[in-house]
């Protein structure tokens, strides 16, 4: 079974920036300190494109894991997408994508991912991983968003 979720992000940085922020190595290390997740394989600085790999390390759960993806989808400045190649998921997958608005622009995450050990880990997919991943993904969004603008006042 897949699970699947989305999760959107408003900012007042433009499309363009966004885009950029969002296959920033540096600004994904950056959001995600808190697992310490770092890039030790493949492009493991600046930004990551079109048919480029990066794997990353990290601790969650108390547990060290390693993870292989890679850019699979490249549509600048609109969209993107990576996979996971190797790594502890049966299938993971997440598409970026970036849309106008008049404050600035619009992010939209959309994650599928598969867990592995069959039925056990259909259960981890709703009852653990989507509520944790959903968690990650909105504060690496929140990050990449920038600090929020108060509204102008008259």
């Amino acid at each position: 079974m897949v699970a699947s979720f989305e999760c959107v992000t408003r900012s007042s940085r433009s499309v363009e920036e966004m885009f950029d922020l969002a296959r920033s190595i540096d600004a994904h290390t950056e959001s995600q300190a808190a697992s310490a997740e770092e890039a030790v394989g493949g492009v493991t600085r600046g930004l990551i494109g079109a048919g480029q790999d990066v794997t990353w390390t990290a601790r969650h759960f108390g547990i060290r894991f390693s993870l292989t993806s890679a850019i699979t989808e490249f549509e600048p400045p609109r969209r993107f997408v990576d996979e996971q190649t190797r790594g502890p998921f049966a299938s993971f997958r997440h598409e970026h994508v970036f849309e106008p608005a008049d404050s600035g622009s619009v992010m939209i995450d959309r994650i599928r991912f598969a867990a592995p050990l069959g039925p056990l880990g259909r259960v981890a997919e709703k009852l653990v991983l989507e509520p944790y991943l959903r968690r990650l993904i909105a504060e690496r969004g929140a990050f990449l968003a920038g600090p929020s603008i108060a509204p102008a006042t008259g």
